[in-house]
């Protein structure tokens, strides 16, 4: 085992760009062969959990028939993101009223290649633990989205779409006086500018992070459906 030994030096005034004058040196001799054995002895306990980290990470979960990309106004990935949260939060809710999912195009940070699909894949989409929640709105707080993916060209949407500049949401009626919306707790709490949820009535937390959701719902999909219309039309 090399040993290792550090010179140590003291004096005053050692400022940049100032005069110095040493008062005082000294050495001492300090071997660092113990700090080697604790290094490597930390090493060899993580590797089991490492390498079975690696090992998950290239489990497939699914497939995809396509690439898949995110963009503005409305993507192929966008799409499936929206669409994939939206139907594992309301698949056992009786909506009462209307309701959308908003995301940020900004949040999904990897594409998915045709072909097999790693869970390695699904963290790199979607490497953050944003949790999902349900933000209630009044109805006027409609037309301050709409006045926002204006500005931004366009967001991931699911049961909504923007039609000739116009926000319209599914199950929207004349009577509608709040809507929900499926979100991120990021994007609630005024992430990337969405200041309209400032206005929100109430706010739902699930205890699901939206990256475990995007697994749940590709391992229960197995082949991603992908939609590539085009939901945002200005």
């Amino acid at each position: 085992m090399w040993k290792f030994y550090i010179l140590i030096v003291s004096g005053a005034g050692l400022l940049a760009c100032s005069s110095y004058h040493i008062t005082k040196v000294s050495s001492d001799i300090q071997p660092l062969d113990s700090l080697v054995q604790i290094e490597q002895s930390v090493d060899q306990l993580i590797a089991p959990y490492r390498d079975t980290l690696q090992n998950e990470m290239g489990n497939v979960v699914a497939t995809s028939p396509l690439d898949m990309v995110v963009g503005r106004p409305s993507s192929v990935l966008g799409n499936w993101v929206a669409d994939a949260l939206f139907v594992n939060q309301t698949k056992t809710v009786r909506l009462r009223q209307p309701v959308m999912c908003v995301l940020n195009t900004g949040g999904i940070r990897s594409t998915i290649n045709k072909g097999d699909i790693t869970l390695g894949d699904m963290y790199r989409i979607m490497p953050f633990d944003n949790e999902v929640v349900w933000v209630e709105l009044p109805a006027t707080s409609l037309l301050e989205i709409e006045s926002y993916l204006r500005k931004t060209t366009g967001e991931p949407l699911a049961n909504a779409s923007v039609k000739n500049g116009k926000l319209m949401v599914n199950g929207w009626t004349d009577t509608t006086t709040c809507f929900w919306v499926i979100t991120s707790d990021y994007l609630a709490n005024g992430g990337d500018k969405m200041t309209f949820f400032s206005k929100s009535r109430a706010v739902n937390r699930t205890g699901k992070l939206l990256r475990d959701i995007l697994i749940e719902e590709a391992i229960q999909q197995q082949s991603l459906v992908a939609d590539s219309s085009i939901r945002i039309q200005w």
